[in-house]
């Protein structure tokens, strides 16, 4: 496993993930449909438009079969037509977490989350599991029942993909990244659902420290239920890829033994991020590539990926060419973050870390 090291500065390692976080996004947001982008289908796409192995953002389709499949906004999200960032939920929810924390603090409340909710994020930009807690709350209701009152979504991606801001501002602290994360996910989700946030804030957390992506991996499972169904699949991906089984049959193995769980439940999603992570062995790049071409839910695990890679990096070993297309621009739906500067986003974030410490 290829050394990371930890002696890049943490304002560096900060703006890296949201870098990350925001190109791994619109790399995977073309095809974020995982019932019909399957993995074969993602790469039959990338042959067809000469793009195997997959260095840079998605290419035009190449034919017109693709271009209707892809998702509306792929004109925007494809490689040599970014001019910043599209607005997604991906990114929408990392900004409302800056936000709530800048508000209330580190110690907010489940409840404040949900009020933030209400005020700044728009109930139609919402989905799944976040769409019923919101209608719960404005029917009324107080967690943790607006998680779980006619809600089919506990253990869907959603908390997972808000989780980003906890370990950012918590760098190798993972249990209280971890904490915070949890307090966040229990406005909407469950189970699994609950655990895939702290899982991903406590890898966020623990990649500001780790000597390698493994090691960071494994601090993260510390942080979850050792018998639950999402650390069972993570320890199970991490046996196959220190069988050396190839990426590719790592996948299809996992996705026999996760099949009937459907394309936005957390723990497929997991096995596909933590696949990416482990064969993307600390390149920023490939990881980012693989987890992306790992199908489900791209733009969501592209996401996360890029967050992770882009924390171990720095912003500053990201390439050019998924940098420089954003533009150091952000499209949000979040009231009055629309337009904002990426840079400007990392160095509110760095404040929250100095004054926590």
């Amino acid at each position: 496993m290829t050394p990371v090291g930890t002696a890049l500065p943490l304002a560096d390692r900060v703006l890296g993930g949201w870098l990350g976080r925001i190109a791994g996004n619109m790399l995977g947001k073309p095809v974020e449909r995982g019932d019909l982008w399957t993995r074969d289908r993602i790469d039959r796409y990338l042959r067809r438009a000469d793009a195997l192995p997959l260095t840079d953002y998605l290419p035009e389709p190449a034919d017109e079969h693709d271009r209707v499949a892809l998702r509306p906004e792929w004109p925007n999200c494809v490689r040599g037509r970014i001019h910043g960032s599209c607005r997604d939920d991906d990114v929408d929810y990392a900004i409302l977490g800056l936000h709530l924390l800048e508000t209330h603090g580190f110690g907010f409340s489940t409840a404040q989350v949900g009020e933030m909710w209400l005020l700044t994020l728009p109930y139609l930009q919402t989905f799944t599991a976040e769409r019923a807690a919101y209608r719960n709350l404005t029917d009324g209701m107080k967690p943790p029942l607006t998680a779980t009152y006619d809600n089919p979504y506990q253990e869907w991606i959603g908390a997972l993909i808000r989780a980003d801001i906890h370990g950012w501002t918590n760098p190798g602290a993972p249990r209280r990244a971890a904490s915070l994360a949890r307090r966040d996910a229990v406005l909407s989700h469950t189970g699994n659902g609950v655990y895939g946030a702290m899982w991903a804030a406590a890898l966020i957390s623990a990649a500001f420290t780790a000597p390698t992506v493994r090691h960071a991996v494994d601090s993260a499972l510390t942080v979850i239920p050792a018998g639950s169904r999402l650390a069972r699949t993570v320890r199970r991906v991490v046996s196959l890829h220190e069988t050396r089984m190839t990426w590719e049959d790592t996948l299809a193995t996992v996705s026999q033994e996760t099949a009937g769980l459907g394309w936005i439940h957390t723990v497929p999603n997991v096995a596909v991020l933590t696949a990416g992570l482990l064969y993307g062995d600390g390149d920023f790049t490939r990881t980012v590539a693989l987890t992306v071409r790992g199908g489900l839910d791209t733009d969501s695990n592209g996401a996360t990926a890029g967050s992770v890679a882009g924390v171990l990096t720095g912003a500053a070993a990201v390439p050019d060419r998924w940098k420089d297309p954003l533009e150091d621009t952000v499209r949000s739906a979040v009231f009055g973050f629309d337009g904002a500067s990426i840079t400007d986003l990392a160095e509110r974030t760095l404040r929250l870390v100095t004054l926590r410490e």
